[in-house]
């Protein structure tokens, strides 16, 4: 019996015995035992992640949304005012990140994210009730400080129960939920935007309202339904939790000392590098992200000056949904070869070329498969990188703080894009 084997053997001494009967390939490992572990640790994690993503990203990029239905218009505010508006919240965003991460553990993982969703969805519903710029600008900081440490405390929380193969693909299940954020987010605002005039409130204010409440209630939820490890996990049996610490213990050879959170490694961290490139990196993509997302709305209204705000969310649709598309294929393939910064170079190049059709003076049709090309390769950009520097640090310390600086630092690139991208605009933007 191989090393591993005796390790959740010895873990799960009441556990029915299947293992003694398991066909072993040359690791000691069954892979049918192992993909069954992984496909119930998808059925009730991803989605629950997934659905937490998606709503964070939603409830930041749908000023976005709300602009096309009089958000600047009854704010007074003007273009540069709106501009600040966007990029506001990635102050305390970026604030937030690292230092969430680094408690993450010892709040356990269900708790803490939790509390920063409910209090999310709190702060995203009361901004449709402002009545001035100044409470916008309060609630985007707010929204900021409590949705800093979703993301990164989520990309770390999935290593602790997926292994450097199949982890790219799960945090790809992230930005997938990002690119239905999108989507959705236009849909919705398409259905909302006929609530303009209930009960004396502008469609701006709806999308706000609507589309904060359910964040609060999946938070109430997230404490019940996330497990905080393997060890912990209510849908695993007992010989399905020693195995799902075991694997992850293999894959890196770390002892329980590696696996506690240690100040030194934060130190190390910052010393290291390779995660300083890793940094700078992810604020280009971010910034393709960020300026992307909240104002593809704008720059399609420009390309179509006479579309209706309603037909401009439809628009924006299938480009989330090639987005999303084309990081699941990728993933997978990155994930089975084990290479990420090709996929990563490739891609961008893709968006590179669709930036660039962006701001030629070329038709609106060309300026239209811009969208396509780059929501083709932003997710790629941005997601990859993710998976591919906190499987290089087995040393939890060192990990945790180092996808928290990634992020910090490739969020600061929120700040910059709502300045850069609002040029992508070729005309102003109408009252709609």
């Amino acid at each position: 019996m191989s090393d591993i084997e005796k390790q959740y053997d010895s873990a799960a001494p009441n556990a029915a015995r299947e293992s003694d009967d398991i066909r072993r390939h040359p690791e000691g490992v069954d892979p049918g035992f192992e993909a069954k572990l992984v496909r119930k640790l998808d059925l009730f994690i991803i989605p629950v992640v997934m659905l937490l993503y998606l709503f964070s990203f939603l409830d930041r990029v749908n000023i976005g949304n709300a602009r096309l239905y009089g958000l600047q218009e009854d704010l007074n505010m003007g273009d540069p005012q709106f501009q600040t508006a966007v990029s506001i919240l990635f102050v305390t965003y970026i604030l937030s990140e690292l230092p969430s991460n680094l408690v993450l553990k010892k709040l356990t993982p269900s708790r803490w994210i939790s509390f920063i969703t409910v209090a999310w969805g709190i702060i995203a519903t009361l901004t449709g009730v402002v009545q001035s710029y100044g409470g916008l600008i309060a609630c985007r900081l707010l929204l900021g400080a409590v949705e800093g440490g979703l993301f990164p405390g989520m990309a770390i929380y999935l290593t602790f129960f997926y292994t450097k193969r199949e982890l790219a693909l799960r945090i790809g299940y992230l930005f997938v939920s990002a690119a239905l954020a999108g989507a959705c987010g236009g849909l919705l605002a398409y259905g909302i935007g006929h609530m303009d005039g209930t009960a004396g409130m502008r469609a701006w204010r709806w999308i706000m309202i609507i589309e904060g409440i359910p964040t609060f209630v999946l938070g109430i939820a997230t404490w019940f339904m996330l497990p905080d490890t393997p060890e912990s996990a209510y849908f695993l049996t007992a010989e399905e939790k020693a195995f799902a610490a075991a694997r992850l213990k293999r894959q890196t050879g770390y002892t329980d000392k590696a696996a506690e959170f240690h100040w030194d490694d934060v130190k190390k961290c910052f010393k290291d590098w390779k995660v300083w490139v890793f940094c700078f990196a992810q604020f280009g993509s971010d910034t393709m992200l960020y300026g992307y997302s909240t104002f593809l709305p704008t720059i399609i209204r420009s390309i179509n000056t006479t579309a209706s705000s309603a037909m401009i969310q439809v628009l924006t649709i299938p480009c989330y949904a090639l987005g999303a598309i084309t990081y699941l294929v990728v993933a997978h393939f990155s994930d089975r070869q084990q290479k990420r910064g090709f996929y990563s170079i490739l891609l961008g190049v893709v968006s590179i070329v669709g930036y660039a059709m962006l701001i030629s003076p070329a038709s609106s049709a060309v300026h239209y498969a811009g969208c396509f090309l780059v929501a083709m390769g932003l997710y790629v950009c941005v997601g990859l990188p993710l998976a591919w520097l906190p499987t290089n640090l087995p040393r939890y310390g060192k990990r945790t703080t180092a996808t928290g600086l990634q992020l910090s630092i490739g969020n600061c690139a929120g700040i910059m894009s709502a300045f850069v991208c609002s040029s992508l605009s070729h005309n102003p933007i109408p009252t709609p």
